[in-house]
Order: structure tokens, then sequence, then C-alpha cells
């Protein structure tokens, strides 16, 4: 008598499992969603200048999100400190938009997806320096191969490819946008400061577009908006409402409860999804020689998350 029903005594622990589930089902949502991204960069790219697009994007993506935290939190003004925190994690996250449309005017997308595999990598290593994340053997193992596997689909496999460096500017530009999204992913849980996620995403998406607002600078007011085309418009508002909003606060609630880590493990999934999207959009396949690389991303994937599933059997 007294004594506590085994069923009562699982209750946490089943809910914190079920929590953590979730959060990986939409953490990999993220990736599908980012994953459109690419296909509709490199249609609507040339149709406006980087800078400028990502400006648009963002201003229009803050507008949208703005009712919600109104409703829900409030708008009240952050404070001089707060305000720092935002432009800090605002920066990378513009550097890495810039770069990403940019980097589409000289390269594919499937190989801007298959250089965002190396982004789990980078996440760990800053994740480990800026809030103290175990790595793991499994992990080193899967950033290995996902490296592996990147350089692999961005060489098609052809050693002398690899050794003479044959790499274009695009890729290179995105490779230093990786950096930048790497290090905004680790900041979200080092400069949160128990405000609510919504608002943290809020204010940063705010930040973010300021700092494009002054990438774009006089671009922004030179542009003939009447010969923009139709296509571009809309791409640019649904970039705005998933690969923006919705993404954007799916990776901020992702990230609190996993860790960088883990959240940006989905990314090896990318190059895989972004084929089939431009295998369905009736793009030529890519050389056959690809075909292993993607297979080698896919199993750093299984491996990198098989701590994290151990975790809420």
């Amino acid at each position: 008598m007294g004594r506590e029903p085994p069923q009562a005594a699982a209750e946490p622990g089943a809910r914190a499992r079920g929590g953590k589930a979730h959060a990986h089902v939409l953490a990999f949502l993220i990736i599908v969603i980012i994953s459109t991204s690419f296909p509709l960069g490199e249609h609507i790219t040339h149709g406006l200048d980087p800078a400028v697009l990502m400006c648009i994007r963002f201003v229009l993506a803050a507008l949208l999100m703005a009712p919600i935290v109104a409703w829900r939190e409030g708008l009240a003004r952050p404070s001089a400190t707060s305000c720092l925190r935002y432009l800090a994690l605002g920066a990378p996250l513009a550097f890495f938009f810039w770069c990403m449309f940019e980097a589409l005017r000289y390269t594919s997308g499937l190989n801007e997806s298959a250089i965002f595999t190396i982004v789990p990598g980078l996440a760990a290593l800053f994740g480990a320096v800026l809030v103290g994340e175990r790595i793991g053997l499994h992990r080193v193992a899967a950033l290995f191969l996902g490296m592996i596997g990147a350089l692999w689909i961005i060489f098609r496999g052809d050693p002398a490819r690899l050794f003479n460096l044959e790499v274009n500017i695009g890729d290179g530009i995105f490779l230093a946008g990786c950096v930048g999204y790497a290090i905004y992913s680790s900041l979200i849980k080092r400069l949160h400061r128990g405000e609510p996620i919504v608002v943290q995403s809020f204010w940063t998406m705010v930040a973010a577009a300021v700092w494009l607002l002054a990438a774009s600078n006089v671009k922004l007011w030179r542009t003939d908006w009447g010969q923009v085309e139709a296509v571009v418009l809309g791409g640019i508002v649904y970039l705005a409402i998933l690969p923006t909003l919705v993404s954007f606060f799916l990776t901020q609630y992702t990230t609190l409860r996993l860790g960088p880590t883990r959240v940006q493990a989905y990314g090896y999934a990318l190059p895989a999804i972004v084929l089939l999207l431009d295998l369905a959009l009736g793009k030529p396949a890519p050389p056959l020689m690809t075909v292993p690389g993607l297979a080698i991303v896919l199993a750093a994937s299984f491996v990198v998350q098989r701590g994290a599933i151990r975790e809420f059997r």
C-alpha cells in the first residue's frame, strides 16, 4: 500500500521519450521543407539580386509572424542586451541564406545539398565548444561518412576531379555559408535566456532582415519591381512562409530539445530529397557515379541518429 504503480512511475519517462520522438519527426520535416528551397532557388535567383531577394523574404516572414507573436506573447520591445543577442543570432543566419542564393547562380541545387551535409560536423564542433554537447563515437563515424559522401557527390566519384580540386565559385560561396549556419544552430541554445521560443524566433528573424537590408543597400531601392517576373515574387512568398517562417520556428523548437548536432544530422538526407525533387521536376538524372555518394550520406544519417534512438526507446 502506498507504493506507486509501475505504470504511474514510468509515465514521466514515457512522456519524455514521446516528446523526443516528436522532436525527431519535426527535425526531419525541417529538412524536407528546406530541400524545396534548392530547386526553387535555382529557378528564381537570377530574377533578383540575392541580397534583395533574401531581404524581402525575411521582412515578409517577420510581418507574417508579428501577429502570432503579439497574440501569444505580446510584442514588448527587447532590451538592449537582448537586441545584441538577436543580432548575433541573425548575422550568421542572414549570411547563410545570402550565400545559398548567390551560390545558386554558379552551382546546382544538388551540389549545394551535398555541401550542406558538412553542417552536422561543423555543428558538432561548435556545439561542443559553445554548449558543451558531447559528440560520441557514433557521431564521429557519421560525420566522417557524411563528408566522404558529400565529396563523392560534388566530384561525381572521380578522384582526378578531387585531386585537381575542380570546384566552382558557387561551391566555395556555399561552403562559407554552411560555416555560418553551423554557428547559428549552436548559438540558438547558447544565447537562449528563457524567453518563449516564438519570441526568440521572431526577433532573430527581424535581426536577420536588418542585416540583409544593410547588405542590399541601394540595390533594393533601384530594383524595377515592374520587371520582376510573377514566378519570382511567388517564390519569395513561398520561401517566406515555409522554408523561412515554418522551418525557422521548428529549428528553434527542436534544437532546444535535441541539441544542434542531432537536429543538423538530418541534413544528411538532403541530397537524396533534392535529387528526388529534381527528377520529379523533369531534370535529367545525375551521373550514375553520384549514387554511391548518396548511399554513403544516407548511411551517415542512420549512424548519427543511433544514439538518439536509444534515448527514447
